[in-house]
């Protein structure tokens, strides 16, 4: 018999703010570590929320084919590789980064951005990304204009 541990949250006097965009930064290109930002924003997706990613330094590779076919897991859990492909298998979620995109994209309400100097440094180019994405964008323009305008901010 397992005991089960219930989070009591304090009340508060306020209702909680209804979510309508979220702006999601990512910097990791590692299998796990993309698997929760990517599942963020497609529970968010799914339910209406406008969500934009950023992916950054060595993620924005994922972008494009090459770089979503090499995507590893973290070296420090290779040795348990062949247990989570089986976890997110038995639970009918994509096993390959690619059709994780696919499967975010699909919400229509995600939309997918590489940093324009990651893109310069690691050479995704904006006619070499993959279809799922949104293109190239600076930044600051990220900031300025997706992020500022976001009821929440979550960088992976």
């Amino acid at each position: 018999m397992t005991a089960t541990t219930t989070l009591a949250i304090p009340p508060t006097e306020l209702p909680p703010r209804p979510l309508e965009r979220v702006a999601i930064i990512i910097r990791d290109d590692a299998f796990d570590r993309l698997l929760t930002p990517l599942t963020f924003a497609w529970e968010l997706g799914r339910s209406g929320v406008e969500v934009d990613v950023l992916f950054v330094l060595w993620a924005v590779r994922v972008l494009t084919p090459d770089g979503a076919a090499q995507v590893r897991i973290d070296p420090r859990y290779s040795d348990r590789e062949a247990w989570l492909r089986e976890r997110l298998k038995r639970d009918g979620d994509p096993l390959e980064i690619r059709d994780f995109l696919t499967m975010v994209k699909s919400t229509g309400h995600v939309r997918l951005y590489g940093c324009r100097f990651a893109a310069q440094t690691f050479d995704a180019a904006p006619e070499n990304l993959l279809p799922e994405a949104d293109g190239i964008i600076d930044p600051g323009e990220f900031l300025r204009t997706i992020v500022s305008r976001a009821d929440h901010c979550q960088y992976f």
